[in-house]
């Protein structure tokens, strides 16, 4: 049996299933503010809470799930948090208030926090050693394509359509999602008796992986910084009159991720991180500048090339790098740290972010961003980069 395979298919059909559970969170994201303001007459600052209030259950969920997967067992939490996810998303039909809302809102992103760290997780173990960083990047391509699907579909329906049918089009994701993880082999971690009883603490080593922590502090940080874009690009672009260009920002995103992810996880695979990391940490910076100064459509989507290629990249090179810098038994606990520091950054920026606007305005705001990411090129070496530096004039040295 050729041990290095990466395209199995519990690999295919895992990420199928994140893809269509992650497309059903960002659609309903990038819509539900609206709807809690048409159909509840909820502030914006309400309606804001409707649509993050699924990142905090997911929050919730992943610091606990990391700690209890491998004691509750990979597929009673998998299948547990499919069927919550499935449930939340049929109770959207007869929600009669906005605190039902956000009630519902909450236990669905938990759910969804749940089933993604468990498939997190397994996608880990199964994707052969030596091809860590190009199966990682491979994998978290069915998020990244969420991502950029997810909005375009959103806005689209939208216009066209009523939320009933955007209701109905995330139940079929949902019922998809749920159905073909039915035919996966889900592999319990080969974990040994002592290593369990070590983790049923309740010391924040048995929430985290310290280990991950540094890579995951520079997620955050480019997390926070993407939010900015994420939540704020709709009226950037209005404000700039370049509402038709900025519709198809995402996907352009999405596709120079798509066209750059076959070579970056194997160069981290076979080079090492920094040769990866540099590069696009620089390139994040100079799309957040060339963002800040457009006004034109090319201008716009230029920048949404550059920051695919930067942002897009170390999304999956951080996962990569967290998992490679954790001991094998608790890579459960590092793919949910992972998570919870990236969404961490997500759902904290917009609030954060809503601050500087007012002083500074859309422009400032990226050009703040992109001093914030230039100042972490120098974070990351501090955290991660010296380290590996060392370690490869050492393996050169022998």
């Amino acid at each position: 049996m050729n041990t290095s395979k990466l395209w199995t298919k519990d690999f295919i059909i895992m990420s199928v299933s994140t893809f269509f559970g992650s497309l059903t969170f960002y659609l309903l994201i990038t819509t539900l503010t609206v709807y809690a303001i048409e159909e509840f007459n909820a502030s914006q600052s309400m309606a804001g809470l409707a649509s993050s209030i699924f990142v905090v259950g997911a929050l919730v969920s992943r610091i606990f799930a990391g700690k209890y997967i491998e004691i509750i067992g990979r597929k009673k939490m998998l299948y547990g948090g499919l069927f919550l996810f499935l449930i939340m998303m049929l109770l959207y039909f007869i929600v009669e208030n906005m605190n039902v809302l956000l009630f519902i809102r909450f236990i669905h992103g938990a759910a969804f926090g749940l089933f993604t760290t468990v498939i997190a997780t397994v996608i880990m173990d199964i994707i052969p050693n030596e091809r860590r960083g190009e199966g990682i990047s491979y994998f978290s391509l069915s998020i990244t394509l969420a991502m950029a699907v997810g909005p375009f579909l959103g806005l689209y329906i939208s216009e066209q359509g009523s939320f009933t049918i955007i209701f109905v089009a995330c139940t079929l994701f949902t019922l998809i999602s749920t159905i073909i993880v039915l035919f996966v082999h889900i592999p319990e971690g080969n974990i040994t008796k002592e290593q369990i009883d070590a983790m049923k603490g309740f010391k924040l080593k048995d929430f985290f992986e310290i280990k991950a922590v540094p890579i995951a502090i520079i997620i955050a940080i480019m997390g926070f910084a993407y939010s900015g874009i994420l939540s704020f690009m709709t009226s950037y672009a209005k404000e700039i009159n370049l509402m038709e260009a900025a519709s198809f920002f995402f996907l352009v995103y999405a596709v120079f991720i798509l066209i750059s992810r076959p070579f970056t996880g194997r160069l981290l695979d076979k080079k090492g991180d920094n040769i990866v990391m540099y590069p696009a940490l620089l390139l994040f910076v100079i799309g957040l500048v060339t963002l800040s100064q457009a006004n034109q459509g090319f201008t716009l989507l230029l920048a949404g090339a550059l920051i695919g290629l930067g942002f897009g990249t170390m999304n999956s090179c951080c996962q990569a790098i967290a998992i490679k810098e954790s001991p094998r038994h608790r890579v459960g606990l590092a793919t949910s740290t992972f998570y919870v520091f990236m969404d961490s950054g997500v759902g904290i920026g917009p609030f954060l972010i809503g601050f500087i606007i007012p002083v500074v305005g859309f422009r400032g705001l990226y050009l703040t961003l992109a001093v914030v990411v230039f100042a972490s090129i120098f974070l990351y070496y501090v955290l991660h980069g010296k380290k590996k530096l060392t370690e490869n004039n050492i393996l050169q040295a022998s």
